[in-house]
């Protein structure tokens, strides 16, 4: 897999992005790191392969694989009711949910029935405190107002939900009775040496030399520099294009039997399977394509950062891409759209 026809400083200041970082698997290694302008604009610091970037909701690719990975330990069921594991809160009993309950593969295909409320899950506010995830399901926090509950039947629709992933890491924090960051680190982040990536940002430094500033669309410094999401499994990772990439590859050796996690072949594949009749959904990717040519990706948008990871896990290629720019559009139709469309599969 490699770049074509493009030219990517070029690119970077028709867009107005300061700073990028691609990262290329080919054959199933890891083939190209290449990194491109500044991590703050007007700033002496470069782009290099150690610069960690906001991956936004990227988070939800990583948070599926720790459930993946949870659930071949045992520790909970894809298909069972979630509030038979959940402990501190549980997902409100009502008329959509008697039939069918919520399960653990609803919340990652987004097709729990839930419904994120209008204007949630923004980033965090100045001045105020990380909200407990009981508190922001409850609806008593800035970023959720309204309590989280099942607005229509578990499977019948599709709803991409941050509240969900909020659910899941719930979930997760009530069965190993541990923080979703230590969790992820201990499962997910150390045995694929992923050091570069971070779940704790109320305890991360972010003035570190090498975390990026994040830009609006004008290649300007957003308010705060570095905007934090309150809801960690949902929206709060900061990596690298080399830590994703490493995911990918976990990824890759998972659906032929070599996880260096301990998944499963059989689980591997239900997570890049289409779910419950949706065939753009597996559980926290997004799938395109069938068989051999099946494509899973995975897109972060938030305030000053936009990414992606493309992975085809049977053809062992992949690619991802991390820019320190919001530019108002779909990334297909910024710099990272040309640059995916520029590489030769």
């Amino acid at each position: 897999m490699k770049l074509n026809n493009i030219n990517i400083e070029e690119r970077m200041k028709h867009f107005h992005v300061p700073g990028l970082s691609i990262a290329l698997i080919e054959g199933g290694l890891i083939t190209e790191i290449d990194n491109y302008g500044l991590l703050e604009v007007e700033g002496n610091r470069k782009t290099n392969k150690d610069s960690i970037f906001s991956a936004c909701s990227i988070s939800k690719f990583l948070s599926g694989m720790l459930a993946i990975k949870l659930v071949q330990e045992g520790l909970f069921n894809l298909d069972s009711d979630v509030n038979e594991s959940l402990i501190a809160w549980k997902v409100p009993v009502n008329d959509f949910t008697k039939i069918k309950k919520v399960t653990l593969r609803n919340l990652l295909s987004h097709q729990s029935g839930i419904i994120d409320p209008d204007g949630s899950f923004s980033e965090l506010k100045p001045k105020t405190e990380i909200p407990s995830m009981i508190e922001l399901l409850e609806g008593k926090t800035p970023y959720c107002k309204a309590p989280i509950d099942v607005k229509c039947e578990p499977e019948s629709e599709f709803h991409y939900s941050d509240a969900g992933f909020c659910i899941i890491q719930q979930l997760i924090e009530d069965v190993t009775k541990n923080k979703f960051h230590q969790v992820m680190k201990e499962q997910i982040f150390d045995p694929l040496g992923m050091t570069n990536s971070h779940f704790n940002t109320s305890g991360l430094e972010m003035d570190r030399l090498n975390t990026s500033c994040g830009h609006n669309r004008n290649g300007e410094i957003v308010d705060g520099k570095y905007p934090i999401y309150p809801y960690p499994a949902a929206s709060g990772l900061w990596t690298t294009s080399m830590d994703l990439a490493e995911l990918v590859l976990e990824l890759i050796n998972a659906v032929k039997g070599k996880s260096k996690l301990g998944i499963s072949e059989s689980l591997a594949n239900e997570m890049v399977a289409s779910q419950t009749g949706k065939s753009w959904t597996g559980l926290g990717v997004f799938l395109e394509g069938s068989e051999k040519e099946l494509e899973i990706t995975s897109l972060g948008w938030g305030i000053g950062f936009q990414c992606m990871v493309s992975a085809l896990p049977y053809l062992e290629k992949g690619a991802v891409i991390m820019t320190n720019a919001e530019l108002g559009v779909h990334q297909m139709e910024g710099i990272i759209g040309e640059i995916y469309k520029s590489l030769r599969y």
